[in-house]
């Protein structure tokens, strides 16, 4: 009986890997790939769309395709869908480029055949990751001393459409849920109904802000930004 099994990915294995492979076919276009660190046999790539990650099948020769919106970590919230798959490398390349490059869904399901956005578009179109990123946080048994906090900003009709995150012990709102780099601010509570605030921009001074000038204040922030 043969015990070797058939390589699937013999582009992939001639590279060096699916990093390499990748880019290499990036360049081929004229353009590039920037993998964030990524696991074994996978690869992440950061967009202003989420991490679009690939990860190749191994029972067929399949490149998987997911996007995923951090939460507080990648492994306890976000949200995960998986977009399409294809085995050709080259239409795969082409696909994340032009994803990063911000070509509209509907392009982009045009081109790419072996797409399937119908899911990620009506969540987003629902604003589904920040309603059911605000219901985890203000159930999870691990941010109880930010409830309160949390329910005063989520009270709010304009703030609770803000996608939520904790960040180093402060309430962290960003306007768009799939960009990490949009308008943010964070909200850190202090003893006896007082809050410091800092717009999310590198070396930003943290600012002693009033209970009753909060909501006010951070609704300003994230608009003017």
């Amino acid at each position: 009986m043969d015990t070797h099994r058939k390589d699937l990915y013999p582009d992939v294995t001639a590279s060096g890997g699916l990093v390499s492979a990748m880019k290499e076919a990036a360049k081929l276009r004229g353009g590039e790939i920037w993998p964030a660190p990524s696991t074994a046999g996978a690869i992440t790539i950061e967009t202003a769309r989420g991490l679009v990650s690939v990860v190749p099948a191994t029972e067929e020769r399949r490149f998987r395709v997911r996007v995923h919106i951090p939460g507080f970590t990648w492994d306890v919230l976000g949200f995960t869908w998986e977009i399409g798959s294809t085995d050709r490398l080259e239409l795969l390349v082409q696909m994340v480029a032009a994803w990063r490059e911000g070509v509209a869904f509907d392009e982009l399901a045009a081109r790419f055949t072996f797409l399937d956005l119908d899911e990620f578009a009506r969540a987003l179109e629902r604003d589904e990751p920040t309603s059911s990123q605000w219901a985890d946080l203000l159930s999870t048994e691990f941010h109880r001393k930010h409830w309160g906090l949390l329910r005063r900003l989520h009270e709010d009709e304009v703030l609770r459409h803000m996608f939520p995150t904790i960040s180093h012990g402060a309430v962290r709102l960003r306007v768009d849920p799939l960009d990490g780099a949009s308008r943010q601010v964070l909200v850190h509570e202090l003893e006896g109904e007082r809050y410091e605030v800092r717009v999310g921009v590198p070396r930003a001074a943290w600012v002693e802000v009033p209970a009753d000038e909060l909501i006010a204040r951070l609704r300003a922030a994230l608009n003017e930004q």
